[in-house]
């Protein structure tokens, strides 16, 4: 059989040959050491990366597409949740729609200058926040005057049922002379006889 390029595979011959039937155990061993030596040799001088250092990228790379997941995930539920409460937030009847506003022409013309600048009235949002605002300023001042002109109705009837004490009390104490006035008359007359001219008066010559 021809020699081959590789001294190992040659070594390896020698040993299974017909001719080494007959050799002591003990030789064959140790001639069997020399392709494990050459074997070691030849792996040494390829070094082979540990399992080790072969398996760490792949854990890393698993670790980072897994916390590139979790991270995803974690977004995603946020954005359910966001859009959940956003939808809330739509759905939600303020008591502000249930509330009588002023229009918008006259929150335009009463509002105070500061609270309908362009930029407000370019911004939704904050031209409500500003109509609110005015609507319960509005109101209070209203309410104030409603308070002022109670209490200005409760003076005049305080001041009304006084007089009205009065013009009965002066009623009464005319009633009162008047009473007086008729019977002194009749005592006056009871006193006074009538004169005959006025009890039997003389007609005329005709």
């Amino acid at each position: 059989m021809p020699a081959s390029e590789d001294p190992a595979i040659d070594k390896l011959r020698q040993l299974v040959a017909p001719s080494n039937a007959s050799v002591d155990p003990t030789a064959v061993r140790v001639q069997a050491y020399l392709p494990s030596s050459l074997v070691s040799r030849l792996s040494t001088a390829v070094p082979m990366p540990p399992l080790a250092l072969t398996s760490m990228p792949t854990t890393e790379a698993r670790q980072d597409m897994d916390q590139t997941h979790l991270g995803l995930q974690n977004l995603l539920y946020e954005k359910r949740h966001l859009e959940r409460e956003i939808e809330k937030c739509h759905q939600f009847a303020s008591i502000y729609q249930d509330v009588p506003l002023h229009s918008l022409e006259e929150f335009q013309q009463f509002a105070p200058p500061e609270a309908r600048t362009e930029d407000v009235l370019g911004n939704p949002h904050q031209l409500m926040l500003n109509r609110l605002s005015f609507e319960l300023a509005e109101r209070q001042r209203l309410d104030l005057k409603r308070k002022e002109l109670v209490l200005l109705k409760e003076e005049l009837l305080k001041q009304s049922k006084i007089k009205s004490a009065m013009v009965d009390s002066v009623k009464s104490q005319i009633d009162a002379l008047m009473k007086t006035a008729t019977e002194t008359q009749k005592r006056v007359d009871e006193l006074v006889p009538p004169s005959p001219s006025s009890a039997d008066p003389t007609p005329a010559p005709g």
